[in-house]
């Protein structure tokens, strides 16, 4: 099954420039969000909210054909 992955700010080092931070990725069926950060070797204390359509879940979240994950990074600024 193929997910959507929307890398944010800082993350998006972890795919190639031209796809501006958005990759289709193939996935096995009852896969985790934690598998694929580690299947992307995305490094799980970078990644500080996740959003699967829209709604925060946490890494051991389920991912479905056709949903639309997004990664953020922490934010900092002063």
């Amino acid at each position: 099954m193929f997910v959507e992955v929307r890398l944010y700010a800082t993350l998006r080092r972890y795919v190639s420039d031209s796809s501006r931070g958005v990759v289709s990725v193939e996935v096995p069926e009852d896969y985790t969000v934690a598998q694929l950060l580690s299947t992307m070797h995305i490094d799980l204390a970078e990644v500080h909210i996740i959003m699967i359509n829209g709604v925060s879940n946490i890494p051991s979240s389920i991912l479905h054909e056709g949903d639309r994950l997004g990664l953020f990074p922490a934010v900092g600024g002063g």
